[in-house]
């Protein structure tokens, strides 16, 4: 368990890099308040695709973790087991460090760029589980959420509160007396 590990290009020129690691929990920063509930366990391998062309390493793996966060509607507590594959590309900075804009395609999509001569490991799995991790996560599709005036989570229990929406611009006319 541990840090990261730094993957040279030069050591890949003689032979592919596998790795087995464990990140332990609260070493790789999550977004929106997704924290690890575990280690988190990633393997597979790192290969040199062209010896002395562009320098394009591929990185192909799995990441295991559960992670918590909380619903967005009614702010219970839950945990999401992530268990999935990737396969990366990894150009050298270079290859698009020019002045002039590039438009990318489809097949792009999957490439990063690393600078000076490798990639860091926990940079390839943080970026991998962010890109998994949702942005809004509910407990379930039909979540009520919580009432608004008294905090009631409304999957648990009914509540009586009432909120009448007033607006203010029709104040004027509701004070209006009418002849009849």
């Amino acid at each position: 368990m541990g840090g990261g590990v730094f993957i040279i290009i030069g050591d890949l020129e003689h032979k592919p890099f596998e790795f087995d690691r464990e990140f332990a929990a609260g070493l790789i920063k999550l977004p929106d308040n997704w924290t690890q509930a575990g280690d988190l366990k990633a393997g597979g391998t790192v290969e040199l695709l062209d010896q002395r062309a562009a320098r394009t390493i591929r990185v192909r793996g799995s990441i295991k973790v559960d992670v918590h966060n909380s619903c967005a509607r009614c702010l219970e507590g839950l945990e999401k087991k992530f268990d999935s594959n990737f396969e990366l590309l990894f150009q050298p900075m270079e290859t698009i460090a020019r002045s002039e804009e590039k438009q990318i395609s489809h097949v792009d999509n999957n490439v990063g760029f690393y600078e000076e001569n490798g990639i860091e490991l926990i940079d390839v799995v943080r970026e991998q589980l962010q890109l998994w991790l949702p942005m809004r996560i509910l407990c379930r599709e039909d979540c009520k959420g919580i009432c608004a005036l008294c905090g009631a989570n409304l999957n648990q229990t009914s509540c009586d509160c009432r909120e009448e929406f007033v607006d203010p611009r029709w104040d004027s006319l509701r004070h209006m007396k009418f002849e009849n």
